[in-house]
């Protein structure tokens, strides 16, 4: 069974669950199957040999995540093409295609962690209580080893975005 983690995140200060291990600066990046499109699966090899920024959030139809996916959106469009921004949700392929159609989000590219879990329980952002993964942000080099990750106390908050960019920047 995995491990458990309370007492480390919050909604709107009420305890949830995280499922998976913490995952430090250092780690090698557990491997992952996401949905791109309908049929479409990619796993960490399939970005091999780039600098990865993964901002992972609950849902793209709230204010936070949705404003986090435009940040990074706007963000690689400087980080050049050595670097890939994967956005991973548990929202259905479907919802993800249909917002960033209508929002215009193009840089990024969109996975959903919807089908098994899979990403949130190996990355350790699985949020037990509502089947979605918490907002969380990680950067791994081109040999797919961590090199910054946060994990968010409070789900609604925003990420460090200076943080998360400088990290890819210094990558690169």
């Amino acid at each position: 069974m995995a491990q458990e983690r309370t007492g480390v995140a919050t909604l709107k200060g009420n305890p949830i669950t995280l499922v998976g291990p913490q995952l430090n600066v250092g780690d090698k990046a557990p491997d992952f199957t996401l949905t791109k499109s309908l049929g479409e699966y990619v796993t960490l090899q399939d970005y091999e040999g780039k600098v990865k920024l993964i901002s992972v959030i609950p849902s793209i139809d709230t204010g936070v995540c949705e404003a986090q996916t435009r940040k990074f959106n706007e963000a690689a469009a400087s980080l050049g093409d050595k670097v890939v921004v994967l956005t991973v949700s548990a929202d259905l392929p479907f919802a993800q295609a249909r917002w960033c159609g209508a929002a215009g989000v193009d840089r990024v590219v969109m996975l959903s962690d919807y089908k098994d879990n899979n990403f949130g329980l190996a990355y350790g952002v699985y949020i037990k209580e509502f089947a979605l993964d918490m907002r969380s942000i990680f950067v791994l080099d081109e040999n797919n080893v961590i090199q910054y990750v946060e994990y968010l106390e409070e789900m609604s908050n925003h990420p460090n975005y200076d943080a998360a960019i400088a990290a890819v920047q210094q990558l690169v």
